[in-house]
C-alpha cells in the first residue's frame, strides 16, 4: 500500500501586525492633529448694569397691591403667590427690583395696598411683610371692594 502524503496548505492570508502598526500611527496623527475645543474669541464688552440718572424719568413711581377676597395678591393684573403660602417672596421679589428702580431715577418707591372688604388680615401683614424685606417704607391703604 502506498502512503499518502499530507501536503502542506497555505494560508493565503494578509499580515496583521503591520495593518495594527498602521492604525495606530493614523490614530495618533488624527488625535495630534485635531482640537477636542474650539477656542474662543476674547470680546470686550461690558454687561448693563444700574446706571444713577441725571434727571428723573417720568416712572411710575408707585405700585398698587390688589387683595382679592380668596387671599390672592395681584400687582398690575398678575398673580404673585399662593394665598396660603407662608410668605409672598415672589412680591417681595418684585417690590425689590422696583425699590431698585425707583432710587436709580431717584424717585421715592410708594406701595398703595388695596384689599377687599372681606380679605382675612393675615393676608395683609403677608403684604406689609413683603414690602418691608424688599425694604419699602412708604406704603399706603385704600378701601378696597369684593369684586
Amino acid at each position: 500500500m502506498a502512503k499518502l502524503r499530507k501536503r502542506a496548505v497555505e494560508n493565503g492570508g494578509v499580515p496583521i501586525a503591520p495593518m495594527i502598526d498602521v492604525v495606530f500611527l493614523l490614530l495618533i496623527y488624527f488625535m495630534v492633529s485635531s482640537t477636542l475645543e474650539r477656542q474662543e474669541a476674547d470680546l470686550s464688552f461690558q454687561l448693563p448694569g444700574i446706571v444713577e440718572q441725571v434727571e428723573p424719568l417720568d416712572l411710575p413711581d408707585e405700585q398698587i397691591i390688589e387683595v382679592r377676597p380668596n387671599g390672592q395678591v395681584v400687582v398690575n393684573d398678575y398673580a404673585y403667590d399662593h394665598p396660603d403660602a407662608a410668605r409672598f417672596d415672589e412680591l417681595a421679589s418684585m417690590l425689590t427690583r422696583f425699590r431698585e428702580a425707583s432710587r436709580a431715577n431717584k424717585v421715592e418707591p410708594i406701595v398703595t395696598v388695596s384689599p377687599a372688604d372681606s380679605v382675612a388680615h393675615v393676608q395683609i401683614v403677608k403684604v406689609m411683610d413683603a414690602c418691608s424685606i424688599a425694604g419699602i417704607e412708604a406704603v399706603n391703604f385704600t378701601l378696597g371692594d369684593d369684586s
